[in-house]
């Protein structure tokens, strides 16, 4: 069994918009109090993967680590799609939610939950 890693350097990253929506998701829905964010990727999708974004335990090999107040994990697999990645949020009527911006994908779809390498 591996082990748990933290990182001093950022797989990903998220704005302080992002931070404030999940510190606030976490406060006001009781069982995601004390859970980390994982942020992973699967098959899916328009594009062929898609995102997710789910409040978890850690697991053995995830990275963890900590952005404005706010405590990530990710698999070592979504980590490899996902590095430099941003998640950004926007409480706008018209596409508003959580967005991720990931420079590694060559296509997305038009929705932005979905994406090809």
């Amino acid at each position: 069994m591996s082990e748990t890693v933290s990182t001093e350097r950022p797989i990903l990253t998220i704005t302080e918009q992002a931070a404030d929506e999940i510190r606030d998701m976490q406060q006001n829905q009781p069982e995601n109090q004390g859970k980390p964010l994982r942020v992973y990727i699967e098959k899916g999708g328009c594009s062929g993967m898609q995102y997710g974004l789910v409040f978890d335990e850690v697991r053995d090999g995830d990275t963890q680590w900590n952005m404005h107040n706010v405590d990530l994990i990710i698999d070592q697999i979504s980590a490899e799609y996902l590095q430099g990645s941003v998640i950004d949020f926007s409480d706008s009527l018209n596409q508003g939610g959580f967005k991720l911006t990931n420079p590694r994908a060559k296509h997305s779809c038009g929705c932005g939950k979905s994406f090809d390498v």
